[in-house]
């Protein structure tokens, strides 16, 4: 796949999981893809993968376009940027996860960040 059809194979995901979740989550749109499998994140989340990428079934140069692809359309369709930590499941000391083999504060970052609608002037929080 190239990247003209990722870029827009990649965006026609966001809006089903903006509307389906409420957000737009990295995580989210990998498995939409087909490139991450629910019972590989699951494993991340338990802690038993070391970092995301590993796992990601596309090379670096395709996951990095579909971050910087989907970061840049949310930035123009004025999402808000929500920094999430993900931490681990299970018994025992929650951790830190790592979407990276570098663990770079700017991948970390980028991953982790999800996207949302901006509140509306007349919306009150839950």
């Amino acid at each position: 796949m190239n990247n003209t059809e990722l870029h827009k194979k990649a965006l026609q995901t966001t809006g089903p999981l903006l509307e389906e979740k409420g957000q737009i989550a990295f995580v989210d749109i990998f498995m939409k893809l087909g490139y991450l499998d629910v019972a590989d994140y699951e494993k991340w989340r338990r802690g038993q993968i070391p970092y995301l990428e590993k796992v990601i079934k596309v090379n670096m140069k395709k996951i990095q376009f579909v971050l910087k692809s989907v970061r840049q359309n949310c930035e123009r369709g004025n999402l808000k940027a929500s920094s999430t930590v993900y931490k681990s499941w299970g018994k025992g000391p929650k951790r830190t996860l790592r979407f990276s083999k570098t663990g770079a504060q700017y991948i970390e970052e980028l991953y982790s960040t999800h996207y949302l609608r901006p509140k509306k002037p007349d919306e009150k929080s839950a």
